[in-house]
């Protein structure tokens, strides 16, 4: 490896990675299967790619091309030199919108090229659901196609030149009638014309195998057709023509409600010949509770897109559609956000689909039984869907496997994850049993193995019962005249290897590792939480305003290590102990998790719930242990302790003295490990609990009681925030509490329990605030976030026992209680118990005030709706009150950046002020006059005041100055 790594270095000026992230993060792309490389080269041009070719071909190492990383057979894994086209080849080299073509590179991502086109009314057909992270040239490689096919084809209908290298370095610039032909195929194809003209049927979505049929003279003799599909066997991609179609104007969207899943697969090809956009299928069973309000009546659901020249028009084709299919119920939507809602719980099923609801599999845990690609996307004609539909549920059951099929049903595609047990020698057998019989049932019904996303390991071996061995034969041969070495992506498509070897899940420890989180949605096991990630890569979008949060460092860096997918392929082998071999201690898992910002946003974001917040924790909790940390993690980490020392001694006035002295602050942030570029927040002169005192620290009497938690930011640095919320509760007719500070029988509310002697008052006023332990959690100081915890819920031992809910301003603190605190003490009752009382100020005035009507605040509003707020704890209660209360405008999407200690740890300025860049900070700019700046994190607005010099307020700040 020494002199391969030394001679591609010298070869090429493109990166060269053989270090154990760069190998580790190509390992797998999102199938079953799992090949180590040598090394990942990122070529800058063709020339790169040449010299690598030279390089390996001289050395006898394999060479895969890999886009996206998204494909679902596992033809983008290799054991030689990964080529990674993402990083520089990725360019839209041009746009003719008169020819209606575009010159792209294979790094391109899909939508990219799709936001270029559409400004001239055109767009590439194709479009998979992961089109926000696929490229192009992965696209090319397993002739990608999408929901729009019936429409527009596949991508081997929507390409017009290829330029290829061969193995050998030959340039190529493949095209109709012969173009770019290398020697001997034209012979292949002419001494086989029967066989080719016979041996393909004739389907919508037939991707198996290599389509030598495009060869014949009655088809034009089209090579670069030919060559889509080819899984990067054949040649290297470096340039590509593609062709564009006309986008409709106006679009509208006719969902339409079945009984179950057959009905919707026999009504589908019925509905063609209207002309369809899309004919898509899918079940309730991959509906989350949360969307189901979404979709008319049924226990299945056709997705059929119609266009127009105008918005009426699309209306009528969607409504004509309505009145021919026979249905339970149905929906027509022509509003584009509704559009894209919809069609988000569609995209989402491939993840979706990993995680299946109860049963009784081997991988079950808590979160429902594990499911698997392998046979993601067989085909069948069409008017067969139904038949074949019934036929596979039958074999299914008889091998006492599960799973939900949806996808194209308008080309008889069907895309299925199935609970196969891939962790036992049994379970992986009667995956092939099932494998075989099921090719078999495919061919019976006149299909193909793959209708979409290749065949790559997982069908590859079953090619000679779908064409027969002769024209299996005729493949080998037709590898043997583009690449008589087997230089590229050998194992793929001629001479496979077996689909149950290679198995990703075969290297992962059989017994559940020792960790502090219960992951009760994984049966506490952290090899199966770190199994969730399955590679669809939704982490890897490019930044769209509003689209969520996930993953704002790859947001950011746009590098694979920091995205959700690549920190958890990295936790995937350090618990492999192949590439990463020192287990917790990993300093590459440590380096890949440096820049997450534990915003949360892939629970909700991420379709299979991946939570690498938690796995961050968690990794630092054992990564330290019994170690020096970090001065970050004993400054920031145990900030509450500091600031509650400040507050008792009254030395607030002399800390910001301090702070605002240029030369000792600066020292000050260097001994803590705190970024120099930031500015340390001033504490308030008064603490919100010694206001709280002030004013006699008794709930009023009438209403519901809340109790109000004095979090550490509310408490010492934002003390106006719980005044305002305290103003707005009571106006609201609630009576509010604060709670104990003692342990056992205390009042609630009287924040400080003045009943006990002076020095227990005193031993508590030490020990006996509550405190969700966020800041341990997020620096891995579990240990003592448990022991924070656990103090915590004794003395809210007396709230317990009431019906009063627990009302939490900052919203990291209440999603660290929702959900840390009880995955944390997963062994406590009472952490559950504390978890369901909690609300966020919106929810409390909406579910205990809900006659009380908001002061008239009648402005317009921007800001960034909180990443924790987003992932966990749900913003549709704030959504509604704004409304009620007159604040206009769609807050942004994203993170702030800051996310509480992150941003101010050194080394992590850049990235955070960059993260702010994404959307909150152009959103505040763009702000029209006199706009609300809404900011219910203190992280939120401590990063609005430092980059912008904008104040951000809390929403019970501005309804209180409404009060006024």
């Amino acid at each position: 490896m020494t002199d391969l790594e030394a001679a591609l270095r010298r070869a090429v000026r493109g990166e060269v990675g053989f270090d154990a992230t760069s190998r580790a993060l190509t390992t797998m792309d999102a199938s079953n299967y799992r090949r180590v490389p040598l090394g990942v080269v990122a070529p800058r041009d063709a020339d790169d790619v040449a010299a690598v070719l030279e390089v390996c071909r001289e050395l006898g190492v394999p060479v895969v091309a890999r886009g996206g990383g998204t494909s679902i057979a596992g033809q983008a894994t290799g054991t030689g030199v990964v080529l990674d086209f993402t990083r520089h080849m990725n360019r839209l080299v041009g746009l003719d919108p008169e020819a209606r073509t575009a010159v792209v590179q294979p790094g391109l991502v899909l939508d990219r090229l799709q936001d270029a086109a559409a400004p001239h009314g055109l767009r590439f057909g194709p479009d998979p659901s992961t089109h926000s992270r696929c490229t192009l040239g992965g696209m090319i490689g397993n002739n990608a196609c999408g929901s729009h096919s019936v429409a527009w084809g596949t991508t081997a209908d929507s390409v017009r030149e290829l330029s290829v290298l061969t193995a050998r370095g030959r340039r190529l610039r493949l095209g109709q009638e012969w173009a770019g032909a290398p020697e001997g195929l034209r012979d292949l194809v002419d001494g086989d014309l029967a066989r080719l003209r016979t041996g393909f049927p004739d389907l919508p979505r037939r991707i198996s195998g290599y389509a030598l049929d495009a060869l014949l003279p009655e088809r034009g003799a089209d090579v670069a057709r030919s060559f889509c599909g080819s899984e990067g066997t054949l040649g290297v991609l470096t340039e590509a023509v593609v062709r564009l179609v006309e986008s409709p104007r106006a679009r509208a969207l006719a969902v339409l409600g079945y009984a179950d899943e057959a009905g919707a697969a026999e009504a589908a090809a019925g509905l063609l010949p209207l002309g369809p956009l899309t004919v898509e299928g899918m079940a309730v069973d991959l509906v989350p509770v949360s969307a189901a309000a979404l979709l008319p009546r049924g226990g299945a659901w056709l997705f059929v897109e119609t266009g127009g020249e105008s918005g009426a028009q699309a209306r009528a084709r969607a409504e004509a559609v309505v009145r021919a299919a026979d249905v339970v119920d149905a929906l027509v939507v022509t509003d584009p956000a509704g559009q894209r809602a919809l069609w988000r719980i569609r995209e989402d099923a491939s993840g979706t689909a990993t995680r299946m609801p109860g049963g009784t599999s081997q991988t079950e845990s808590g979160g429902g039984t594990e499911a698997w690609p392998g046979w993601e996307d067989c085909a069948v004609p069409p008017a067969r869907l139904g038949a074949y539909l019934r036929d596979f549920r039958g074999l299914l059951s008889a091998h006492g496997l599960r799973g939900i099929p949806y996808g194209h049903f308008g080309d008889g595609c069907i895309h299925v994850r199935i609970d196969f047990d891939l962790l036992t020698d049994a379970g992986v057998a009667r995956f092939r049993r099932f494998s075989e019989e099921l090719a078999d049932l495919v061919v019976a019904h006149g299909g193909s193995l793959s209708g979409e996303h290749g065949d790559g390991q997982a069908r590859a071996e079953l090619l000679p019962r779908m064409y027969g061995a002769e024209t299996v034969a005729l493949f080998e041969r037709a590898k043997a005249v583009w690449d008589p070495d087997d230089l590229l992506n050998p194992g793929m498509l001629v001479r496979p290897a077996p689909l149950d070897a290679n198995l990703r899940f075969s290297v992962l420890p059989r017994k559940p590792v020792d960790v502090a989180f219960g992951y009760p949605s994984d049966g506490g096991d952290f090899s199966a939480a770190v199994r969730r990630c399955v590679g669809v890569a939704k982490c890897r979008t490019a930044p769209v305003p509003g689209a969520g949060v996930m993953c704002p460092s790859f947001r950011t860096t746009g590098e694979e290590e920091h995205s959700t997918r690549g920190r958890a392929r990295l936790l995937h082998e350090m618990l492999a102990g192949e590439l990463v071999t020192d287990g917790w201690r990993s300093t590459e898992v440590r380096d890949a998790l440096d820049l997450c910002l534990s915003c949360k946003g892939c629970r909700s974001d991420c379709p299979v719930e991946v939570d690498m917040a938690t796995y961050k924790a968690e990794f630092l909790h054992h990564h330290y242990a019994g170690r020096r940390r970090p001065a970050a993690h004993y400054a920031m980490g145990w900030l509450p302790v500091w600031l509650r020392w400040a507050a008792r001694v009254r030395a607030a006035p002399v800390v910001n003295a301090l702070a605002s002295v240029r030369p000792l602050a600066a020292v000050a942030k260097r001994l803590g490990g705190i970024a120099g570029e930031r500015e340390v927040p001033r504490l308030a002169g008064e603490t919100f609990s010694r206001w709280w005192r002030g004013r006699g620290g008794r709930p009023a009497e009438g209403g519901d009681l809340v109790v109000l938690w004095p979090d550490t930011f509310t408490e010492h640095l934002s003390p106006a925030v719980g005044r305002a919320a305290v103003r707005v509760l009571e106006a609201a007719g609630l009576r509010v509490a604060l709670p104990p500070t003692l342990r056992g029988r205390a009042v609630i509310g009287d924040g400080t329990s003045r009943s006990a002697a002076p020095l227990l008052s005193l031993l508590a006023a030490r020990r006996g605030r509550v405190c969700c332990g966020l800041t341990y959690v997020s620096t891995g100081q579990l240990d003592r976030a448990r022991a924070v915890m656990r103090r915590t819920l004794d003395l809210m031992a007396p709230v317990l026992e009431t019906s009063a809910p627990v009302v939490v301003l900052e919203p990291s603190c209440a999603a660290a209680l929702r959900t840390d605190l009880p995955e944390l003490l997963h062994d406590d009752p009472r952490a559950a118990r504390l978890a369901s009382r909690v609300l966020t100020f919106a929810e409390a005035l909406e579910r205990h005030a809900p006659d009380w009507t908001p002061p008239a605040v009648n402005l317009p509003a921007v800001g960034q709706t909180h990443c924790h707020q987003h992932a966990v704890l749900g913003d549709t209660a704030d959504r509604r009150l704004r409304a009620s209360a007159g604040l206009t405008g769609e807050l942004s999407g994203g993170c702030c950046g800051l996310a509480g200690n992150f941003g101010f740890e050194s080394g992590h300025y850049e990235v955070s002020a960059a993260c702010a860049e994404d959307q909150l900070l152009p959103a505040v700019r763009e702000a029209p006059e006199g706009a609300v700046v809404l900011a219910d994190g203190f992280s939120c607005r401590t990063q609005l005041e430092q980059l912008a010099g904008v104040r951000g307020r809390h929403l019970a700040e501005v309804l209180a100055q409404g009060l006024e």
